[in-house]
């Protein structure tokens, strides 16, 4: 089941899409779970499956997609997980290396990738995303993919000239992180580590893995971030990227307004967002 977060005539909604559209979830079980995160804080992806064989209510071309998760709790990112990447950045910590994206950085699938006005080296970095569907802490890595509500496409998008020291500055600026188009259900994906990831820019392959390659597996991650932060229901772990960013290509390939980022993730789906200037800030005038 594949399962998507929208807004159609300007009314949020979340619903399950299938070869025809899709099945608008918020209008049958709005009244208990008023988006995608209360569903599954709800534990409600059973009564959801009660609708995956109905027939569409909207077309896909009727909806605007949302984040997967639109306000996760937690959006945690792992950097330097693959081993292409590691040889790029001349890393060898063996610890898994962690920052934090916030919810508003985040936009939906077709719409606006914000280019940060004040970088100069906005970079691509295509993910897998793990929803969690089951909250806990000090979950045992035999046990952790129990935990996981699905599987989601990541355009994690990187300001590299603002991230210093560490990453945060460079991961948050508003909309500059793609999520989805939909969450692929756990069932669907038996086993997290055998997809083909890609990502392309203006149509050229300019990443090309498979998640068998992640240095430290979602399961172990899970285990990791557990120890020290209880997960939620909602809560996003972002899986790390495959070689082949743009700052360490010769010469460095960046992404600039009008530049089409798309991230495919095999049995999950297909990303694609336009790049665009961010707006200049505006100031409100005071009363």
């Amino acid at each position: 089941m594949k399962l998507a977060s929208f807004t159609y005539q300007g009314n949020r909604s979340y619903g399950i899409v299938n070869a025809e559209g899709v099945v608008d979830l918020g209008r049958r079980l709005g009244d208990r779970y008023s988006d995608l995160k209360a569903l599954l804080q709800g534990d409600g992806l059973t009564q959801a499956r009660l609708f995956a064989n109905e027939p569409a209510d909207l077309n896909m071309e009727a909806i605007t997609f949302l984040p997967v998760i639109e306000h996760p709790e937690k959006i945690l990112c792992v950097g330097m997980n693959y081993a292409e990447k590691r040889k790029e950045f001349d890393q060898h910590n063996p610890a898994p290396t962690l920052f934090v994206r916030f919810p508003d950085s985040q936009t939906g699938h077709n719409s606006p990738v914000l280019k940060p006005r004040s970088s100069n080296e906005f970079d691509y970095e295509g993910e897998l995303a793990v929803i969690i569907g089951k909250g806990g802490e000090n979950i045992t890595r035999d046990d952790a993919l129990n935990h996981v509500a699905g599987y989601s496409c990541y355009m994690d998008g990187s300001a590299r000239d603002w991230q210093h020291t560490w990453f945060t500055a460079g991961k948050n600026w508003r909309q500059t992180g793609a999520f989805g188009p939909w969450m692929a259900t756990a069932d669907e994906i038996p086993d997290p580590h055998q997809l083909a990831i890609r990502t392309w820019l203006n149509g050229r392959m300019v990443q090309e893995d498979n998640t068998s390659s992640m240095i430290h597996k979602v399961a172990e991650l899970i285990e990791y971030i557990s120890t020290f932060t209880r997960l939620s229901p909602g809560d996003v772990i972002i899986t790390g990227s495959p070689g082949g960013v743009g700052k360490k290509r010769n010469p460095p390939l960046f992404m600039h307004e009008g530049d089409r980022i798309e991230v495919e993730i095999e049995h999950i789906g297909h990303l694609s967002n336009v790049i665009m200037e961010a707006p200049a800030q505006t100031l409100t005038a005071a009363h």
